[in-house]
């Protein structure tokens, strides 16, 4: 598996990439045949220390911890205690998700945009709406993956990823569905199938 350790705006010893790196082996290696690849990133936010790991498990999968300390140290034990939780948690049905990953039709693709609102708020002085023309502009995008997924796994993948959106496939009525985390903590489902 690749790891890549890296600070935003701090130095990293190398005792802490050693660290690093053969915890995320280990980890790797007791809950996924083939892991393809890691990357950490720490950085330094007033007093204390984050962590912010992303395991690119398999295809589709994706996990993501994030931890504080006092030190670098503190901050990734708390980062890879709450992947490990979370792995602890979901083990059978990640287990299970990656041994069907060959027998699955491949994902559909898809573009991700991120946009930045105009500027102008498209009022003219005496306050009516006006069309200037001047839309959102994009300002990064990268293709996305929609897979074919049962409600539970995609719930299970939203969680692994601690994401707040997740587009895909209802495995069972074929339609598009999302499903987000809500402000409350609940999980919300959009589904267009009528019902």
């Amino acid at each position: 598996m690749q790891i890549n350790v890296a600070g935003k705006q701090i130095d990293l010893s190398d005792a802490l990439k050693n660290r690093v790196t053969g915890h995320l082996d280990r980890l790797a290696d007791k809950y996924f045949d083939r892991a393809l690849e890691a990357q950490v990133t720490f950085s330094r936010a007033r007093s204390f220390f984050t962590c912010d790991i992303n395991l690119h498990a398999a295809r589709g999968l994706t996990l993501r911890g994030e931890g504080e300390g006092t030190d670098a140290h503190g901050a990734f034990d708390d980062a890879a205690e709450h992947m490990a939780r979370r792995l602890r948690r979901y083990r059978e049905r990640v287990n299970d998700h990656i041994r069907t990953l060959p027998r699955r039709k491949s994902p559909e693709m898809g573009r991700s945009y991120i946009l930045r609102p105009s500027d102008d708020s498209g009022l003219a002085a005496d306050g009516a709406a006006q069309d200037s023309g001047a839309h959102a502009t994009i300002i990064a995008e990268r293709p996305s993956e929609i897979a074919t997924l049962s409600v539970s796994e995609a719930v299970m993948r939203l969680d692994l990823a601690a994401s707040t959106l997740l587009m895909f496939r209802n495995s069972i009525s074929e339609q598009i569905n999302v499903i987000y985390r809500r402000q409350d903590g609940n999980i919300g489902w959009l589904d267009p199938s009528p019902g």
